[in-house]
């Protein structure tokens, strides 16, 4: 399986205002990245699902991402987990 980079784009009520955010994260599916967008914000700034309005979630080329966390995390050739119980 390979692993894409996706490109999410919305809207979020903070306060009484519509704000724009834009976030990029990698994942397999785009499912995958609309849960974690949803847990992310909503565990950042104490929003509910009802408060997030996904606009776009679109796969995107390994050159044209904009986030260096991300740009790094594509340049390595592995990532070895470690799982201790």
């Amino acid at each position: 399986m390979e692993v894409k980079v996706y490109r999410v784009k919305g809207r979020m009520r903070l306060s009484d205002e519509w704000r724009k955010f834009v976030i990029e994260m990698t994942s397999l599916k785009p499912e995958h990245v609309l849960e974690e967008v949803y847990s992310q914000l909503g565990s950042r700034h104490k929003l509910r699902r009802r408060h997030i309005k996904i606009e776009e979630i679109r796969e995107i080329k390994p050159e044209d991402v904009e986030r260096d966390h991300i740009r790094k995390l594509l340049s390595l050739d592995k990532i070895v987990y470690y799982y201790k119980r």
